[in-house]
């Protein structure tokens, strides 16, 4: 079946998106982690059989700071290529947010890249949103100059927060923002505020918000972290998975959509030397 799909902006996308970390090499968890992840995803052909395993299943979104590393740009664009498909690409790239002439030349040289890439959604990264916060005013302040560019590089704006107010600043001020990429889990990983203040945050949020870090990167299981996102989350809402395996991108969508059908999830129990007669 085909993953239930959501729209921003006119464009039809699936809720849940392919997440980049596990394959660019960021576990969040230490240096000899991310080495694992480096050497398995070294190649240019390694990411398609992991983008296969989401494609069949209809999920068309991946994510990631495409046009700030080429080189994972350029495993998805063979990932494509061999599988015969196009996704929608969305870039989240920490440009240089100095009030500088030179900064914005560097900001609009990324931007043309993005586009070259075949990106679809631009969401400026939470590092440089954060740059532009001004909570006495609540306001992001130069922040139109960099939607704007983003526009004339002919993709769509978003915002990338952990700062939840950046959600609010945004929608208080009417800012071009379409969708927003905001961090959420059911552990509070790397979030600012309490779970219970971000959720009423998301829920507010004039546009759909793609979540990330859903399993706290790797903190907490699959079926925890799944089945608490897609069960609190708005239907037009959606949530970022990043996958070691196809294997577990196969896990990882049989549990969610178990957990938007409300019912349990066909997968197998976790291997234990001396398992007993409870788990099955």
């Amino acid at each position: 079946m085909a993953f239930p799909q959501t729209t921003i902006a006119g464009v039809s996308l699936s809720r849940m998106i392919i997440g980049t970390n596990w394959v660019a090499g960021f576990s969040h968890t230490s240096t000899a982690a991310d080495s694992v992840i480096k050497q398995k995803y070294s190649d240019v052909d390694s990411y398609t059989p992991l983008i296969g395993a989401f494609v069949k299943h209809g999920v068309n979104a991946i994510m990631g700071g495409f046009c700030m590393k080429p080189e994972s740009a350029a495993k998805v664009l063979k990932a494509e290529e061999k599988l015969g498909t196009k996704l929608v690409i969305i870039d989240t790239p920490a440009l240089n947010v100095d009030d500088t002439k030179e900064a914005r030349e560097e900001c609009q040289k990324f931007l043309k890249r993005s586009a070259e890439i075949g990106t679809t959604f631009c969401l400026l990264h939470h590092s440089s949103c954060e740059k532009l916060m001004n909570k006495q005013k609540k306001t992001m302040d130069r922040l139109p100059d960099y939607l704007d560019m983003i526009r004339q590089a002919g993709l769509i704006p978003g915002l990338s927060a952990h700062m939840p107010e950046v959600l609010q600043f945004s929608d208080l001020n009417e800012y071009d923002v379409q969708t927003y990429i905001q961090l959420f889990n059911c552990m509070g990983f790397l979030m600012q505020i309490e779970i219970e203040s971000v959720i009423k945050i998301i829920h507010k949020a004039k546009k759909p918000v793609m979540t990330i870090k859903p399993m706290a990167a790797g903190r907490v299981s699959p079926y925890v972290g799944l089945t608490f996102n897609w069960n609190v989350l708005r239907p037009i809402d959606m949530v970022t998975v990043g996958c070691f395996s196809p294997e577990e991108a196969e896990e990882d969508i049989e549990i969610s959509l178990a957990a938007i059908e409300h019912r349990l999830p066909n997968i197998g129990a976790r291997s234990s030397l001396a398992p007993t007669s409870i788990i099955s």
